[in-house]
Protein backbone atom coordinates (compact mmCIF):
# COMPACT_ATOMS: atom_id res chain seq x y z
CA UNK A 1 0.00 0.00 0.00
CA UNK A 2 1.34 3.41 -0.95
CA UNK A 3 2.35 5.76 1.82
CA UNK A 4 1.43 9.46 2.04
CA UNK A 5 4.60 10.51 0.20
CA UNK A 6 3.93 8.21 -2.76
CA UNK A 7 0.34 9.42 -3.06
CA UNK A 8 1.44 13.03 -2.92
CA UNK A 9 4.15 12.41 -5.53
CA UNK A 10 1.56 11.08 -7.96
CA UNK A 11 -0.37 14.33 -7.58
CA UNK A 12 2.57 16.75 -7.61
CA UNK A 13 2.36 17.37 -11.37
CA UNK A 14 -1.26 18.47 -11.00
CA UNK A 15 -0.34 20.58 -7.98
CA UNK A 16 2.52 22.20 -9.90
CA UNK A 17 0.36 22.94 -12.95
CA UNK A 18 -2.42 24.36 -10.76
CA UNK A 19 0.04 26.50 -8.81
CA UNK A 20 1.58 27.96 -11.97
CA UNK A 21 -1.86 28.61 -13.47
CA UNK A 22 -3.08 30.40 -10.34
CA UNK A 23 0.12 32.46 -10.17
CA UNK A 24 -0.23 33.49 -13.82
CA UNK A 25 -3.95 34.34 -13.55
CA UNK A 26 -3.44 36.42 -10.40
CA UNK A 27 -0.56 38.28 -12.03
CA UNK A 28 -2.66 39.11 -15.10
CA UNK A 29 -5.56 40.23 -12.92
CA UNK A 30 -3.25 42.55 -11.01
CA UNK A 31 -2.00 44.12 -14.24
CA UNK A 32 -5.42 44.39 -15.88
CA UNK A 33 -6.87 46.10 -12.81
CA UNK A 34 -4.15 48.77 -12.93
CA UNK A 35 -1.34 47.36 -10.76
CA UNK A 36 -2.27 49.69 -7.91
CA UNK A 37 -1.34 52.78 -9.95
CA UNK A 38 -4.70 54.47 -9.49
CA UNK A 39 -5.64 54.29 -13.17
CA UNK A 40 -7.55 51.68 -15.13
CA UNK A 41 -5.22 49.67 -17.38
CA UNK A 42 -7.79 49.70 -20.19
CA UNK A 43 -7.78 53.50 -20.19
CA UNK A 44 -3.99 53.60 -20.12
CA UNK A 45 -3.99 51.25 -23.11
CA UNK A 46 -6.34 53.58 -24.99
CA UNK A 47 -4.09 56.53 -24.21
CA UNK A 48 -1.03 54.64 -25.44
CA UNK A 49 -2.72 53.41 -28.62
CA UNK A 50 -4.53 56.65 -29.41
CA UNK A 51 -2.31 59.50 -28.12
CA UNK A 52 -4.06 61.96 -30.46
CA UNK A 53 -7.06 61.75 -28.16
CA UNK A 54 -4.93 63.06 -25.32
CA UNK A 55 -3.54 65.85 -27.52
CA UNK A 56 -7.04 66.80 -28.56
CA UNK A 57 -8.11 67.04 -24.93
CA UNK A 58 -10.40 64.02 -25.05
CA UNK A 59 -11.61 63.24 -21.57
CA UNK A 60 -11.19 59.65 -20.50
CA UNK A 61 -13.62 58.26 -17.92
CA UNK A 62 -12.58 59.15 -14.40
CA UNK A 63 -9.81 61.51 -15.46
CA UNK A 64 -9.33 65.21 -16.04
CA UNK A 65 -6.78 65.25 -18.87
CA UNK A 66 -5.92 68.91 -18.35
CA UNK A 67 -4.47 68.38 -14.91
CA UNK A 68 -4.16 64.59 -14.73
CA UNK A 69 -6.26 64.55 -11.57
CA UNK A 70 -9.05 62.13 -10.80
CA UNK A 71 -12.35 63.87 -11.45
CA UNK A 72 -14.20 63.22 -8.24
CA UNK A 73 -13.23 59.56 -8.06
CA UNK A 74 -11.30 58.02 -5.22
CA UNK A 75 -9.04 55.56 -6.98
CA UNK A 76 -7.07 53.13 -4.86
CA UNK A 77 -3.32 53.33 -5.07
CA UNK A 78 -1.26 56.04 -6.67
CA UNK A 79 -2.28 59.40 -8.13
CA UNK A 80 -0.74 59.42 -11.60
CA UNK A 81 -0.94 63.21 -11.63
CA UNK A 82 1.36 63.37 -8.63
CA UNK A 83 3.64 60.97 -10.42
CA UNK A 84 3.69 63.20 -13.48
CA UNK A 85 4.47 66.41 -11.58
CA UNK A 86 6.73 64.98 -8.91
CA UNK A 87 8.78 62.45 -10.86
CA UNK A 88 11.93 63.54 -9.06
CA UNK A 89 10.37 62.94 -5.63
CA UNK A 90 9.33 59.32 -5.74
CA UNK A 91 8.84 58.04 -2.24
CA UNK A 92 9.01 54.47 -0.92
CA UNK A 93 5.36 53.83 -1.81
CA UNK A 94 5.76 54.76 -5.47
CA UNK A 95 9.02 52.84 -5.76
CA UNK A 96 7.37 49.77 -4.24
CA UNK A 97 4.39 50.03 -6.58
CA UNK A 98 6.55 50.48 -9.66
CA UNK A 99 8.88 47.61 -8.84
CA UNK A 100 5.89 45.40 -8.00
CA UNK A 101 4.20 46.39 -11.26
CA UNK A 102 7.24 45.38 -13.31
CA UNK A 103 7.83 42.17 -11.36
CA UNK A 104 4.23 40.96 -11.48
CA UNK A 105 4.06 41.89 -15.15
CA UNK A 106 7.12 39.73 -15.78
CA UNK A 107 5.48 36.87 -13.88
CA UNK A 108 2.35 37.22 -16.02
CA UNK A 109 4.33 37.28 -19.25
CA UNK A 110 7.01 34.68 -18.50
CA UNK A 111 5.22 32.02 -16.44
CA UNK A 112 3.56 30.25 -19.42
CA UNK A 113 6.86 29.88 -21.29
CA UNK A 114 8.70 28.77 -18.14
CA UNK A 115 6.09 26.13 -17.25
CA UNK A 116 7.65 23.25 -19.28
CA UNK A 117 10.99 23.65 -17.50
CA UNK A 118 9.31 23.85 -14.09
CA UNK A 119 7.25 20.72 -14.82
CA UNK A 120 10.29 18.83 -16.07
CA UNK A 121 12.22 19.84 -12.97
CA UNK A 122 9.36 18.58 -10.80
CA UNK A 123 9.36 15.28 -12.71
CA UNK A 124 13.11 14.80 -12.34
CA UNK A 125 12.91 15.61 -8.66
CA UNK A 126 9.99 13.24 -8.21
CA UNK A 127 12.02 10.48 -9.84
CA UNK A 128 14.92 11.18 -7.49
CA UNK A 129 12.57 10.89 -4.53
CA UNK A 130 11.00 7.63 -5.66
CA UNK A 131 14.47 6.19 -6.27
CA UNK A 132 15.49 7.35 -2.79
CA UNK A 133 18.26 9.45 -4.31
CA UNK A 134 16.97 12.55 -2.54
CA UNK A 135 15.50 13.31 0.86
CA UNK A 136 14.45 16.89 0.07
CA UNK A 137 10.71 16.26 -0.11
CA UNK A 138 8.72 18.46 -2.49
CA UNK A 139 10.12 21.84 -1.47
CA UNK A 140 12.81 22.19 -4.17
CA UNK A 141 10.27 22.64 -6.98
CA UNK A 142 8.96 25.74 -5.20
CA UNK A 143 12.54 26.80 -4.49
CA UNK A 144 13.38 26.38 -8.19
CA UNK A 145 10.50 28.71 -9.09
CA UNK A 146 11.60 31.16 -6.38
CA UNK A 147 15.11 31.30 -7.84
CA UNK A 148 13.67 31.97 -11.28
CA UNK A 149 11.41 34.76 -10.04
CA UNK A 150 14.16 36.38 -7.97
CA UNK A 151 16.17 37.00 -11.11
CA UNK A 152 13.17 38.70 -12.70
CA UNK A 153 12.81 40.75 -9.53
CA UNK A 154 16.32 42.06 -10.11
CA UNK A 155 15.38 42.90 -13.69
CA UNK A 156 12.25 44.68 -12.42
CA UNK A 157 14.25 46.87 -10.06
CA UNK A 158 16.51 47.88 -12.96
CA UNK A 159 13.48 48.56 -15.18
CA UNK A 160 11.84 50.74 -12.53
CA UNK A 161 15.06 52.74 -12.10
CA UNK A 162 15.33 53.22 -15.87
CA UNK A 163 11.69 54.31 -16.05
CA UNK A 164 12.33 56.87 -13.29
CA UNK A 165 15.35 58.25 -15.15
CA UNK A 166 13.44 58.52 -18.43
CA UNK A 167 10.40 60.08 -16.79
CA UNK A 168 12.56 62.55 -14.88
CA UNK A 169 14.09 63.57 -18.21
CA UNK A 170 10.57 63.87 -19.68
CA UNK A 171 11.48 61.30 -22.32
CA UNK A 172 8.61 59.01 -21.36
CA UNK A 173 5.12 60.23 -20.52
CA UNK A 174 3.70 59.73 -17.04
CA UNK A 175 0.27 59.63 -18.67
CA UNK A 176 0.82 56.82 -21.19
CA UNK A 177 3.96 55.43 -19.50
CA UNK A 178 5.42 55.24 -23.00
CA UNK A 179 8.02 57.01 -25.11
CA UNK A 180 7.45 60.64 -25.99
CA UNK A 181 10.53 60.75 -28.20
CA UNK A 182 10.74 59.27 -31.68
CA UNK A 183 14.49 58.97 -31.20
CA UNK A 184 14.07 56.81 -28.11
CA UNK A 185 11.40 54.75 -29.86
CA UNK A 186 13.56 54.25 -32.94
CA UNK A 187 16.66 53.36 -30.93
CA UNK A 188 14.80 50.81 -28.81
CA UNK A 189 13.03 49.28 -31.82
CA UNK A 190 16.21 48.95 -33.88
CA UNK A 191 18.29 47.70 -30.93
CA UNK A 192 15.63 45.13 -30.04
CA UNK A 193 15.52 44.00 -33.67
CA UNK A 194 19.29 43.64 -33.87
CA UNK A 195 19.36 41.75 -30.58
CA UNK A 196 16.74 39.32 -31.93
CA UNK A 197 19.28 38.39 -34.63
CA UNK A 198 22.34 38.28 -32.34
CA UNK A 199 24.31 35.18 -31.27
CA UNK A 200 23.76 36.04 -27.58
CA UNK A 201 20.00 36.02 -28.04
CA UNK A 202 20.23 32.69 -29.86
CA UNK A 203 22.44 31.15 -27.17
CA UNK A 204 20.07 32.16 -24.35
CA UNK A 205 17.03 31.07 -26.35
CA UNK A 206 18.62 27.68 -27.00
CA UNK A 207 18.82 27.02 -23.26
CA UNK A 208 15.18 28.03 -22.82
CA UNK A 209 14.05 25.81 -25.71
CA UNK A 210 15.87 22.72 -24.41
CA UNK A 211 14.91 22.29 -20.73
CA UNK A 212 16.02 18.64 -20.59
CA UNK A 213 19.55 19.52 -21.74
CA UNK A 214 19.62 22.51 -19.41
CA UNK A 215 18.63 20.44 -16.36
CA UNK A 216 20.99 17.55 -17.13
CA UNK A 217 23.90 19.94 -17.54
CA UNK A 218 23.31 22.21 -14.54
CA UNK A 219 21.46 19.96 -12.05
CA UNK A 220 22.42 20.32 -8.41
CA UNK A 221 20.81 18.46 -5.49
CA UNK A 222 19.06 19.85 -2.42
CA UNK A 223 17.21 23.14 -1.92
CA UNK A 224 20.26 25.33 -2.48
CA UNK A 225 20.90 23.55 -5.77
CA UNK A 226 17.26 24.12 -6.78
CA UNK A 227 17.55 27.83 -5.98
CA UNK A 228 20.75 28.10 -8.00
CA UNK A 229 19.25 26.19 -10.91
CA UNK A 230 16.12 28.34 -10.93
CA UNK A 231 18.19 31.50 -10.84
CA UNK A 232 20.35 30.26 -13.71
CA UNK A 233 17.28 29.47 -15.78
CA UNK A 234 15.95 32.94 -14.96
CA UNK A 235 19.24 34.48 -16.08
CA UNK A 236 18.99 32.74 -19.45
CA UNK A 237 15.37 33.93 -19.78
CA UNK A 238 16.36 37.51 -18.98
CA UNK A 239 19.18 37.24 -21.50
CA UNK A 240 16.70 36.00 -24.07
CA UNK A 241 13.92 38.53 -23.47
CA UNK A 242 15.27 41.72 -21.90
CA UNK A 243 15.22 43.75 -25.10
CA UNK A 244 11.70 42.58 -25.89
CA UNK A 245 10.66 43.85 -22.46
CA UNK A 246 12.37 47.18 -23.27
CA UNK A 247 9.80 47.57 -26.06
CA UNK A 248 7.27 48.36 -23.32
CA UNK A 249 8.94 51.77 -23.06
CA UNK A 250 7.92 52.36 -26.69
CA UNK A 251 4.34 51.11 -26.61
CA UNK A 252 3.55 52.01 -23.01
CA UNK A 253 4.48 50.05 -19.92
CA UNK A 254 0.83 49.44 -19.02
CA UNK A 255 -0.37 49.00 -22.61
CA UNK A 256 -2.25 45.70 -22.41
CA UNK A 257 -2.07 45.17 -26.17
CA UNK A 258 1.73 45.38 -26.12
CA UNK A 259 2.00 43.25 -23.00
CA UNK A 260 -0.14 40.51 -24.55
CA UNK A 261 1.67 40.67 -27.91
CA UNK A 262 5.10 40.38 -26.29
CA UNK A 263 3.93 37.54 -24.05
CA UNK A 264 2.69 35.62 -27.11
CA UNK A 265 5.96 36.26 -28.97
CA UNK A 266 8.00 34.97 -26.02
CA UNK A 267 5.77 31.89 -25.77
CA UNK A 268 6.08 31.14 -29.50
CA UNK A 269 9.85 31.65 -29.48
CA UNK A 270 10.40 29.22 -26.62
CA UNK A 271 7.82 26.49 -27.14
CA UNK A 272 7.09 26.13 -30.86
CA UNK A 273 9.28 24.43 -33.44
CA UNK A 274 9.33 27.50 -35.68
CA UNK A 275 9.89 29.82 -32.71
CA UNK A 276 13.43 30.82 -33.64
CA UNK A 277 12.37 31.82 -37.15
CA UNK A 278 9.40 33.75 -35.80
CA UNK A 279 11.77 35.60 -33.46
CA UNK A 280 14.12 36.45 -36.32
CA UNK A 281 11.25 37.65 -38.48
CA UNK A 282 10.12 39.82 -35.58
CA UNK A 283 13.65 41.21 -35.35
CA UNK A 284 13.66 42.23 -39.01
CA UNK A 285 10.22 43.81 -38.60
CA UNK A 286 11.42 45.78 -35.57
CA UNK A 287 14.44 47.11 -37.45
CA UNK A 288 12.23 48.25 -40.34
CA UNK A 289 9.76 49.79 -37.88
CA UNK A 290 12.53 51.65 -36.09
CA UNK A 291 13.91 52.99 -39.36
CA UNK A 292 10.46 54.14 -40.43
CA UNK A 293 9.99 55.87 -37.07
CA UNK A 294 13.07 58.00 -37.75
CA UNK A 295 11.81 58.99 -41.16
CA UNK A 296 8.27 59.95 -40.13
Amino acid sequence: MDGPLERLLRRDRLVTVAGLAVLCVLAWLYIVTGAGLGMNAWEMTKLALFPHQQAAGTDMPGMDMSGMEMSGMDMPGMDMGAMATEAQAWGPTIWTLMIAMWWIMMIAMMSPSAAPTVLLYARVHRHALTERQSQDGLAPTGVFVAGYLLVWLGFSVAAAVLYWVLERGEIVSATTMGSGSRWLSAIVLITAGLYQLSPLKNACLSHCRAPAAFLSRHWRPHALGALRLGALHGAFCVGCCWMLMALLFVGGVMNLAWIAALAVLVLVEKLFSAGQWVGRAAGIALIIWGGATLLV
